[in-house]
């Protein structure tokens, strides 16, 4: 171990003392700030996953759309499975309805799934909280859950259902009766957009309601484990023998995506302010330092210490207490998002706000996740601002001359 080295480790740990009070204060400043970081891009890492997730589960992870109507879905299904990476796909349709039950009106989204295929691309069986998905054929219908609570409708009910195709009828002069369909099953999803907003019917149903004949909107695609979703959606555009368009997930949802990110950027850049305010602390104390041992410091130059070396010492003592400071921000962090249901739920009970969490926010365990990238991100940044820290005092001391330094009072 060098001397430097060594003399900084004593100026932090003075032997025969209690633990110093200037290195426990910086130390947790830094630890502080760290654990706050970890938490926060933990959960909001958690919940972009989260969102993630569920748009892969109701989109798949590749789109196939045309500018118009797709007028021949099984040419282009089949042309979509034979692309290497494709695990399965399923054709859909869908539109907006207006939905009647006991005269409370819904208008909510509609789509038409492919009983045949749409359990290889998207799991819908796994939120059904109600009822069966086997039980979903051309007269029934499987509503959302606030939907139905908004409605009034259960399980057994019959809601009336009026498409746009109404208006063009009557415009003809035609009457078109709206559809009736009984409700067998209710869904959940965890979004409160999707759970008060969604109806689901059969292909059949929803190309009957739009006038669609054979014709549907759109393919949604699931590809194999570790396929590549943007390598797949451009061999997929070169095999389409129509006119159309291959996108992945995080193409076609780009701007919320973007959106998510920047949050959680912003979240990182003001959390990050604490380290460095802790940073301040931490070179004011090593700068006082510097003036109350000036004479030592000047002994080390008499007895042949370069200004480098009296330079390192100080830079030490900022790496220090960067390097306890994160270790012990990062074991608090990790040991918060740990316990973090048992936390929130605590909070919840002492507030009366269980309810209103599930409701308006959809979640009743608080999601969490930390990727490798964001927690070298976090280190890194912690222990640059604490090393930052300790330049400045290094250099008022590498500054000092020997003499005069001795001098000093």
């Amino acid at each position: 171990m060098s001397w430097p080295l060594y003399l900084a480790l004593k100026q932090l740990f003075p032997t025969g003392r209690r633990f110093p009070f200037f290195t426990a204060i910086s130390m947790l400043g830094v630890a502080l700030g760290v654990a706050l970081l970890v938490v926060s891009i933990s959960v909001m890492g958690g919940f972009g996953r989260e969102i993630r997730k569920m748009i892969v589960n109701t989109q798949g992870e590749v789109q196939v759309r045309s500018s118009g109507l797709i007028n021949a879905p099984a040419l282009v299904q089949a042309a979509v499975n034979k692309v290497q990476g494709v695990a399965a796909s399923t054709p859909f349709a869908e539109g907006v309805a207006m939905i009647e039950h006991q005269r409370k009106p819904a208008f909510p989204a509609i789509q038409g799934v492919d009983l045949d295929h749409v359990d290889g691309v998207v799991p819908l069986r796994k939120y059904i909280i109600a009822g069966q998905f086997d039980d979903l054929d051309d007269d029934r219908v499987i509503l959302s859950s606030q939907l139905a609570m908004t409605i009034g409708a259960r399980l057994g009910s019959t809601i009336e259902v009026y498409s746009p195709l109404l208006l063009e009828k009557l415009k003809n002069d035609e009457v078109l009766l709206p559809r009736e369909l009984t409700v067998c099953g209710i869904f959940e999803i965890g979004h409160q957009q999707l759970d008060s907003s969604v109806v689901i019917v059969t292909l059949r149903t929803m190309q009957e309601l739009y006038g669609l004949g054979h014709a549907v909107h759109g393919i949604n695609v699931k590809l194999m484990d570790g396929a590549d979703p943007d390598e797949v959606a451009k061999k997929i555009n070169r095999a389409l023998p129509v006119d159309g368009v291959a996108k992945t997930w995080m193409d076609a949802n780009q701007e919320f995506l973007f959106v998510l990110q920047l949050e959680k950027n912003m979240i990182f850049f003001l959390l990050l302010f604490i380290i460095v305010v802790a940073a301040f602390s931490v070179a004011s104390s090593l700068l006082i330092a510097v003036v109350r041992k000036t004479r030592e410091i000047g002994l080390l130059g008499a007895l042949g210490a370069t200004p480098g070396q009296v330079a390192a010492c100080f830079c030490y003592q900022g790496i220090i207490i960067g390097v306890a400071g994160t270790a012990a921000g990062l074991a608090l962090g990790f040991t918060v998002v740990h316990f973090r249901n048992d936390l929130v739920g605590g909070f919840t009970k002492l507030t009366g706000s269980a309810e209103a969490l599930e409701r308006f926010y959809q979640f009743s365990n608080l999601p969490a996740y930390l990727s490798g990238k964001d927690l070298l991100l976090i280190v890194v940044s912690a222990l640059f601002v604490s090393t930052l820290a300790g330049l400045l005092p290094a250099w008022r001391a590498a500054k000092l001359k020997p003499v005069e330094a001795l001098r000093s009072e």
